[in-house]
This record gives C-alpha cells, structure tokens and sequence, in this order.
C-alpha cells in the first residue's frame, strides 16, 4: 500500500529531480499511458455545472449548517490518520464548494493581494534550493507518458516557475472561462488572507473531516466513491474518465452529501488551519508549533483533507473523510484549493 500521494516538500522534489532525469535517460518504463484518451475527455469536459440557487433567506445563503456533535476523529487505513480518539465538535458554517476562481478572483481585485506562488521563494525557509525553484511558483501534476516504479514522485510532480492560481498549470495556461472551477496553487498564507477579508476562518482538521462525514458518527467506507471526482485507471499513467474528468472539475458537479456540501472528497486537497504532526495529538495537548520546523531551516505543514482528482485505488486511498497529508505552507500545487467556515449562531 503506498503512501505519500501529495507534491513532497520542495527539499526533496530538489533532490528528486536528478532521479528522475536518470530514471528518463535510462528507460525501463513498466507502464504506458493513455494521453489520446485522456484528450479526447478534456474537450469535452464541461467548465461549470448546475449548482442549486442558495437559499436567499438563510443567514449565510452560500454556507451550510453543521451541528454540533461527538464522533471517531480519524481512521486507520494509513499510519499518520491514528490515532482514532472521540471529539467533540461545536455548530459552524462552512462554505458549501471550494472557493472557485471566480471568488478568489473577488478578493483579489477587492485587495490587490499577491499570492506566494507569484513572489520569490522565501531563502531563509529553503536554503539550498538550486535557482529554477527559488522562482516563483507552484508544482503542477503533469500525466507522464510512462513511469518506473513509483517511489520517485518527480517522474509527475514538477516544479513549475510562473504556476499561480492565474495558471494553474504554468505559464501557457490560464483560467478565463473556468471561473467556476476550484482555485489552485494556493497556500496556507493564502488561503488565510482569503478568509480574513470575508470575515471566516479556515476549517480545523477536526471541523473539516465532521463536516465531511456530513455530521454522522457512523464508521467510513474505505471504497472508492463512484459519486466524487477521483482517478479511475492505473495511476498516474491511464485515467479512464468514467467520472466525467480528467482533470479537476468545476465546482458542485457531482452530488452533495447530506449537509448540501459539495466536493468534500475528492477535485481538490483542502486547507486546514492545523498544524500537521505524523498522527493526532492526544485530546487536549497542545497543538504541535507551527513555527518550531523554521528554526531547522525546512518549512511549516499544515494539514490537508478531502484526496484529490488524483486519488486511486493502486496509490492514493485518501478519498475518505479521515483521511490527512501534509502540505508545506508555503507551496502551491495544481490539485489543492480551500473552503472556509463562520463560526456564528445557527439557523
């Protein structure tokens, strides 16, 4: 069962990238892709779907109720989501898609904000760093034609300079048309700055993964979802679309959970506000210090929810509400987006 499925921090997508430049001189490739396919899903793919009209009357028409509720923090299907420990959590609002392009683009012109992916690569937090990465930028997933094993992530995770949420996917793409798609290769720092200006929070890790179950203590289906947007086919080499895309959808394509909440597994990772640490700290420790891996000269995680477009049976099982990974909080990548909650009385 494989492991890490998310970009690897950018020390060793560095020291990954020689790897893969021998692994390609070499050859040897074990799979082959289906690019052909996956093209012919990509123009058709749709670039907004049919989200219900918000209920005008409610106290936050774009955000939906979780009520408060205890249940099993957490799961166990790979080391870091243990241990499972009961919670309880407080009612809040949280948004119920990803924050799309369209809205981000709102802050964005409302603010002048610069995102980190668009200024240089802090020196002091990456020292070392050869000079293609100290550019701005983000890492984008890029479907290989063929891979050799899967332990070396750079064979489809590459750092690419000038990668920002206005393109996504480097500097020869863009967003005019996709406004209603989740905005990506943004970070933490990011995301928090978005929040603070409509006046919400990012989503605890524990807020997040109950609003993900939908506010239901019963136990989660380890299965692959049929209704949400993951990789069917051999990752990363063929993705058969039987969902629909290739790719990341728009916003709300596919059916809500219980709650009316879109997308909360699967198209995107999501930002939360907590600090990562390699399992869940006992219940009232203190949270692991954000800053404290700084000192060492490496950045600070934060933890990240939901799994992704990316998320397949053969390497990535993270399409579950307990699943987590770490994010480095300063990097961007071309699968990681946001929602945020309001913490405020109930309807």
């Amino acid at each position: 069962m494989q492991q890490a499925r998310t970009p690897m921090p950018r020390a060793l997508l560095s020291a990954g990238l020689t790897l893969a430049a021998a692994a390609l001189a070499y050859g040897g490739w074990l799979w082959f892709s289906q690019g052909l396919q996956a093209e012919r899903h990509a123009r058709v793919e749709r670039l907004h779907c049919d989200l219900p009209a918000p209920d005008a009357h409610a106290p936050h028409p774009a955000m939906r109720w979780v009520p408060a509720g205890s249940f099993d923090f957490g799961d166990t299907l790979y080391p870091e989501e243990q241990p499972v420990q009961k919670t309880t959590v407080a009612g809040f609002w949280i948004d119920r898609t990803e924050v799309s392009n369209e809205a981000f683009a709102a802050f964005v012109a409302a603010t002048g904000y610069v995102t980190q992916a668009e200024r240089a690569v802090d020196a002091a937090r990456h020292p070392g760093l050869p000079p293609a990465m100290r550019k701005p930028g983000a890492v984008v997933f890029v479907m290989p034609n063929a891979v050799q094993g899967q332990g070396d992530l750079t064979q489809w995770w590459r750092y690419t300079a000038g990668a920002n949420w206005r393109h996504p996917g480097g500097p020869a793409t863009g967003i005019d048309g996709r406004g209603a798609f989740p905005v990506v290769a943004v970070s933490y720092e990011d995301a928090q700055a978005y929040a603070r200006w409509k006046g919400h929070a990012l989503p605890s890790e524990a807020q997040w993964e109950w609003a993900a179950r939908a506010a239901q203590a019963t136990t989660q289906d380890p299965a692959q979802p049929p209704q949400a947007n993951t990789w069917q086919g051999l990752f990363p080499v063929a993705n058969s679309a039987d969902d629909g895309f290739v790719g990341i959808a728009p916003v709300g394509c596919y059916p809500p959970n219980a709650l009316g909440l879109f997308d909360m597994i699967g198209n995107v990772w999501e930002i939360t506000a907590d600090a990562y640490a390699p399992g869940h700290p006992p219940m009232g420790a203190a949270p692991p210090d954000p800053v404290s891996p700084l000192r060492a000269g490496t950045a600070a995680q934060r933890v990240i929810k939901g799994g992704s477009f990316l998320c397949a049976p053969n390497y990535c099982m993270r399409y579950r509400a307990g699943s987590r990974q770490p994010q480095d909080e300063d990097l961007g990548a071309s699968h990681l987006g946001f929602r945020t909650v309001l913490l405020a009385p109930g309807p």
